[in-house]
């Protein structure tokens, strides 16, 4: 199924060279037809995938979806808009990007694919540390499997420059129990936006992930 057509991409093209908010308001039926309402649809069909295997993402799609406008109050740059279409399918749906799921953003440039914990609380990456340090091959297993690899490559973040104490046997099998963030991205071509294989292909991404997901999941809580 076609759930965008090139005129997705051209939006954003166009938006790039004119972000402002008067292009944006004249170009509104626009947006509405060829950006907002089929990426709801793509959505909901997506989570209704995903739902067949977890019951626990219950969410709707506008749930999911992050804005178009940008947050410009502490940026220098005060374009308004962003140049993608982006969401966040999981339990607690863009609301909770502390909670595995899979980020999808939509551009003229890449399809962009990010699964594991962004941002973890204080709380929830003392409980993924203590799972690593209870067990590191399993984290290790998961991560090296061949699939996970060849579509993530690794898990990124940000990491402790100093190690605890408490940690540091752990660190030396496992020098990710000093990562701040367990996330991992994937890219593909623009081209598979308006393909009839992009609801398939992203949920080939998902399956992959869901181990290392699930995994994180069970940890923080």
């Amino acid at each position: 199924m076609n759930y965008f057509t090139e005129d997705f991409l051209s939006f954003f093209k166009e938006l790039a060279k004119n972000n402002h908010k008067d292009w944006f308001h004249a170009n509104k039926k626009r947006y509405e037809t060829s950006v907002k309402k089929p990426f709801e649809v793509f959505l909901e069909d997506m989570i209704s995938e995903i739902k067949k295997v977890d019951p626990k993402v219950a969410i709707t799609p506008k749930e999911c979806i992050l804005r178009i406008n940008r947050d410009i109050r502490f940026s220098k740059d005060k374009s308004p808009y962003n140049l993608h279409y982006t969401a966040f399918i999981s339990p607690g749906g863009r609301k909770d990007k502390s909670m595995p799921g899979i980020f999808i953003r939509f551009s003229p440039e890449m399809v962009g694919i990010m699964g594991g914990c962004f941002g973890p609380t204080k709380d929830q990456l003392e409980k993924i540390r203590s799972a690593i340090k209870n067990n590191p091959g399993k984290f290790r297993a998961l991560i090296e499997e061949r699939d996970f690899v060849q579509k993530f490559g690794q898990i990124r973040g940000d990491s402790l420059k100093r190690i605890p104490k408490e940690w540091q046997d752990t660190f030396e099998k496992e020098p990710l129990i000093a990562n701040k963030q367990f996330y991992f991205i994937a890219e593909e071509t623009p081209e598979l936006i308006c393909s009839d294989s992009l609801k398939q292909e992203l949920m080939k991404y998902w399956h992959i992930m869901r181990p290392v997901n699930e995994y994180l999941t069970q940890a923080i809580q």
